[in-house]
């Protein structure tokens, strides 16, 4: 699968039943026989894997004999011939509906200098399809950028520059494609029917879908554009060592795939600086990144949400809680390469703007190949639950212009398997995968005995704006499966913030991340939501911590807080430890 070169073998269109788990570095004809086609819209949902069961009509309707309302809209031709009912405030939680093009707004970025207001609607059309994924002849690969040859990187800047010189009004036009994530992201569009509710696309379990669903076009569209059908994005590969520098075919000045509004000071040979910790030394930024990754795709999760982000339904305001990956490596390679000489990081390091760099599409195809690899390649003793079934998150929809143009209307259901969506992945090694940190014992102890830390309870709320340390009791002494949970996280969703959480840290070096101590971060990037504010929590799995630190007994831990950003611009109310829910069975 090293090649670029696009597999040649046939999709099996005899349906067959998914597998839950994939090899490593299997053939691409193992990979094909898991794909199968199903019926667009069923009654309900059992699993998240794209597996649909029907469901006994009897299951519609409730205890009290009343009628499940999100059912019935199932029933009636599916979820968007629900689309003209009226909406009832008593009924039950629904997906997010695709916005309404011809409602959409001024998307507005705000910062601490001036209101920017910008423009970034899609052209309006009045017939929309409801799009089925075609047939899967062959398999798009996507390649490592740092590895692409020049035949592939001159293909990939002719594609660039012919979406650039489409028309302004073509919706596959470069500007064109980068304002959707604008409009999903900066407060164009409201939530149907829910006055002035923003959709946002980050910060909850929709991240992941909307951006494969995003690439998934801009890929095909590339593709049409230069008369390749096989064409794939390339990745860039920031969770190998190798890779850990921006891609060379990025910043060439004569390529299309150039964008001047990059930090001057991170172009190559810088070493992406996954953990915002400022460090000088390539080596310490490496051996950072490793461990960053290992612990936000195994370390740190305990459930899909976990990873995911938390649920974000129909009437739910924007930003309920980003998962592991989203906070972690994601941001900071948005915040990593935005020009701090523009007034709101542009270009990549503010949502607004993100998508006028061609580096970010390479990123988030990285962000896309991190879901798959969590979902298939992780083994499932460290990361079991990889699921989520509720209907709320297969149903959600979005709308996207294809690669002729056609406006369509797509479901997160339909995205789970990016095998099912035609591409896959140049196989790559994954240093990260067995990057556990060393244990910590001895010392661990004496720093908790001998801190002079207060109690958690007696100073929480409190802004972060500088280094905060305190206890926190344990929920159970012993062997226990315990979670820290952050809560009542209140930020400023206007400015990057980015807080590192380490637990016991005996040498109180926070630029080195690659110890025990390192339990996780929350970050986000700069956008735009209703209120301006955003209330969040996260949770992070202290199991493997208290294994690596040797304090399975001890009553308290220290928790250490580090804000990496400058200044104020989050509060957190309060800060726990929980026992963790139990295994789902089966």
């Amino acid at each position: 699968m090293a090649s670029l070169s696009p597999s040649s073998c046939t999709l099996f269109t005899t349906p067959t039943s998914n597998s839950s788990s994939r090899p490593l570095f299997a053939k691409p004809s193992h990979f094909f026989t898991h794909a199968k086609s199903t019926p667009r819209f069923r009654v309900s949902c059992n699993t998240g894997n794209g597996e649909q069961n029907m469901k006994d009509d009897s299951q519609n309707v409730d205890s009290q004999g009343k009628v499940d309302r999100r059912n019935m809209l199932f029933g009636l031709g599916g979820l968007y011939g629900a689309a003209n009912l009226p909406s009832n405030p008593l009924a039950m939680a629904e997906p997010i509906k695709p916005p309404e093009l011809d409602k959409c707004g001024t998307a507005t970025n705000l910062n601490n200098k001036e209101k920017l207001d910008i423009n970034c609607c899609p052209p309006v059309t009045q017939k929309i399809i409801d799009y089925r994924l075609p047939p899967v002849r062959f398999m798009r690969t996507r390649p490592s950028a740092h590895r692409a040859s020049p035949e592939y990187v001159f293909k990939y800047n002719m594609a660039i520059d012919r979406m650039k010189r489409l028309p302004a009004n073509d919706p596959r036009n470069f500007m064109q494609q980068a304002n959707i994530h604008c409009a999903y992201c900066n407060g164009a569009y409201d939530q149907p029917g829910q006055g002035t509710l923003d959709i946002q696309v980050h910060n909850s379990w929709l991240f992941f879908p909307f951006h494969r669903w995003y690439l998934y076009f801009y890929e095909r569209i590339l593709g049409k554009l230069i008369g390749d059908p096989t064409f794939a994005l390339p990745f860039w590969n920031w969770d190998n060592p190798k890779g850990m520098t921006i891609p060379p075919m990025f910043v060439d000045p004569k390529s299309a795939l150039f964008d001047e509004k990059r930090n001057q000071s991170n172009l190559p040979p810088a070493v992406v600086d996954l953990g915002l910790t400022g460090s000088k030394d390539p080596l310490q930024v490496v051996a950072n990144n490793l461990t960053i990754m290992y612990s936000e795709m195994i370390r740190g999760n305990k459930t899909a949400e976990d990873f995911m982000g938390k649920p974000y339904r129909e009437g739910n305001d924007p930003d309920p809680g980003p998962g592991a990956s989203e906070r972690g490596s994601h941001t900071s390679v948005h915040a990593w390469v935005g020009d701090p000489r523009e007034k709101s990081q542009e270009d990549l390091g503010n949502f607004y703007s993100a998508g006028r760099d061609p580096l970010f599409y390479c990123h988030h195809a990285n962000v896309d190949r991190m879901w798959t690899l969590w979902q298939y390649f992780l083994p499932s003793n460290k990361v079991p639950d990889k699921k989520i079934t509720d209907p709320d998150f297969l149903n959600a929809a979005f709308v996207f212009y294809d690669e002729n143009a056609q406006l369509v209307r797509v479901t997160v259901r339909d995205c789970l398997d990016n095998m099912r969506m035609g591409y896959d992945f140049e196989r790559i090694d994954l240093p990260w995968l067995d990057y556990r940190p060393p244990p910590q014992t001895a010392r661990a102890k004496i720093i908790k005995a001998s801190s002079d830390a207060p109690m958690a309870s007696t100073i929480f709320p409190v802004t972060l704006d500088k280094i905060v340390r305190v206890q926190v009791p344990k929920a159970k002494k012993g062997k226990a499966d315990e979670l820290l949970v952050l809560e009542d996280i209140e930020v400023d969703t206007t400015k990057l913030i980015k807080v590192d959480v380490f637990v016991n840290d005996e040498d109180d070096n926070n630029n080195e991340l690659d110890k025990a101590a390192y339990l996780g971060t929350y970050a986000q990037v700069p956008h735009k939501t209703t209120s301006k504010t955003a209330k969040t929590s996260i949770r992070l799995k202290l199991t493997d911590l208290y294994d690596d630190m040797d304090i399975d007994d001890d009553d308290t831990i220290v928790v250490t807080l580090v804000p990496r950003h400058q200044g104020g611009g989050i509060t957190i109310g309060g800060i726990k430890i929980i026992e963790a829910p139990a295994e789902k069975s089966g």
